[in-house]
């Protein structure tokens, strides 16, 4: 074999495993955006968890700047107390999550060990912040998913101090999230429940940060429903949709909010190939209507690379570089899709 021969036979080999991967990556994207729609019609049934016991919230002072460390040191006691009420009852998984949680060297605004649980970690130097980003997750997290959840805020604050140490990260799992092959994951239910706590939070946010902070709100997945439906009248100065399969409104105007409204989804992301529509199913609202990235709806639209569903906030990625420009207000410095 000549060595033009075998550099075409080696292209073409190339070519085939391309794709092939191209061919997987979409079936695979296909396969998963079926169980999702098709979980309204059809769902998975699975055994439901038990519930895990746990001791009630610590009753806490008005949160500002001040109270902050009390915050942080009734919340690590409540997660120390779960995680020995988890562990009696046989949860030791559980027990370990909310042991990691009373690390002296984490701070949580809230926490909730009940149930799926709740929690809002502090990411930096709240107190002194001027540059706040507040994530709100998607489905399938909980306290038992968290550790996920929370690489993806600590990698943000990562590259956020790199530019100004005056940052902050807010990792709000502040609701019940729905499970992403499961009926509530393709309307708005869970949205509707959690947006009230959502606007709550950030107005305790800005009593803690001072009017001076600005805020931008960081929405992955069905946590962009979330911050659609708290999004009318809302304080914050950003608005950031990754991944998202809709916010039930038809445009970045529907959402009623002076903010600016970003988008973006990773090339490889599974949520595109959900429909991008909002229908009356037995009398019930399915689906989340306009695309974010689509030119309809109007939003900004940055590049999110070629990443999967999960990787908006991997390190060093275009994804997590552009969030943190936003965050920052570098907008000019964000690279366009």
């Amino acid at each position: 074999m000549g060595l033009e021969t075998g550099v075409a036979v080696a292209a073409e080999e190339t070519t085939g495993r391309t794709k092939k991967r191209r061919r997987f990556h979409r079936g695979r994207r296909a396969l998963l955006a079926a169980l999702v729609t098709g979980a309204v019609v059809a769902p998975l049934s699975a055994a439901a968890r038990p519930e895990i016991p746990a001791p009630p919230p610590a009753r806490l002072v008005s949160l500002t700047a001040v109270t902050l460390d009390k915050a942080y040191a009734a919340n690590r006691a409540n997660a120390a107390e779960a995680s020995r009420v988890a562990a009696a009852h046989g949860d030791h998984a559980r027990a370990a999550a909310d042991r990691s949680m009373a690390d002296p060297s984490r701070h949580f605004l809230t926490f909730d060990g009940r149930g799926s649980g709740r929690a809002t970690e502090v990411f930096g130097d709240l107190a002194h912040a001027t540059r706040i980003a507040v994530l709100v997750p998607g489905s399938d997290t909980s306290l038992d998913t968290y550790d996920r959840f929370r690489a993806g805020a600590a990698a943000l604050q990562r590259q956020l101090t790199r530019t100004d140490a005056r940052t902050a990260v807010v990792a709000w799992l502040g609701y019940e999230t729905p499970g992403t092959v499961s009926t509530t994951v393709a309307t708005a239910g869970r949205a509707e429940q959690a947006a009230p706590q959502l606007r709550e939070f950030i107005r305790e946010l800005h009593g803690v940060v001072g009017p001076e902070a600005r805020l931008s709100l960081l929405c992955h997945s069905y946590g962009s429903v979330v911050c659609g439906r708290a999004a009318d009248g809302l304080d914050v100065d950003d608005l950031v949709l990754v991944g998202s399969p809709g916010t039930g409104a038809e445009d970045a105007a529907g959402l009623h909010t002076r903010a600016r409204v970003w988008a973006a989804r990773g090339t490889d992301d599974w949520i595109a190939e959900v429909p991008h529509v909002k229908a009356d199913l037995f009398g019930t609202t399915v689906g989340f209507g306009t695309d974010p990235v689509s030119p309809a709806f109007g939003a900004r639209v940055f590049a999110a690379g070629d990443g999967g569903h999960s990787d908006y906030f991997t390190p060093g990625s275009i994804s997590l570089t552009n969030l943190a420009r936003i965050v920052l207000g570098d907008t000019s410095e964000v690279t366009r899709a």
